[in-house]
């Protein structure tokens, strides 16, 4: 498998908080990192970019939510715009991946190992994040198994 250049920075964009998660230095696995809880815009761009930079980030990627039928959704058309202006802020080019039902896959897997309502509300943004970084990363190895 050839490895991703550069770390990964998956977004699961909400307009109350971002889940977040990053590949390792190799880019093999994915890694939760703790859930932004959104504030004023530009203190969550500000906080993003430290994060891109702290990380050393050479890909942004960023859960596009459309309705089950594919058709796209209003939050997808916010979350197009979020991508755009981080990358135009950090110059960091954004893949965006669909993220239909990675909350509700995130969901389940919490409450099955036994999270309470209460400590899921970060939780499920956090695993959203790493679940669309998984598929991603599933997805790279899926095309160089079929280039070799």
């Amino acid at each position: 498998m050839a490895l991703i250049s550069g770390r990964v920075l998956a977004l699961d964009v909400g307009k109350k908080r971002v889940g977040l998660a990053v590949t390792d230095p190799l880019g093999l696995t994915a890694q939760g990192l703790p859930t932004l809880h959104r504030g004023r815009v530009r203190e969550d761009f500000d906080f993003l970019v430290r994060l891109c930079t702290e990380y050393q980030v050479t890909r942004l990627l960023i859960g596009r939510p459309l309705h089950l039928s594919g058709d796209e959704s209003r939050q997808a058309q916010y979350t197009d715009e979020f991508g755009l202006r981080l990358s135009e802020l950090t110059h960091i080019p954004v893949t965006y991946l669909d993220e239909r039902l990675t909350s509700v896959q995130a969901t389940r897997m919490l409450r099955d190992v036994g999270s309470s309502t209460d400590r899921r509300t970060g939780a499920v943004d956090r695993m959203a994040a790493v679940l669309l970084l998984q598929n991603y990363l599933e997805k790279q190895e899926f095309a160089e198994d079929r280039v070799d």
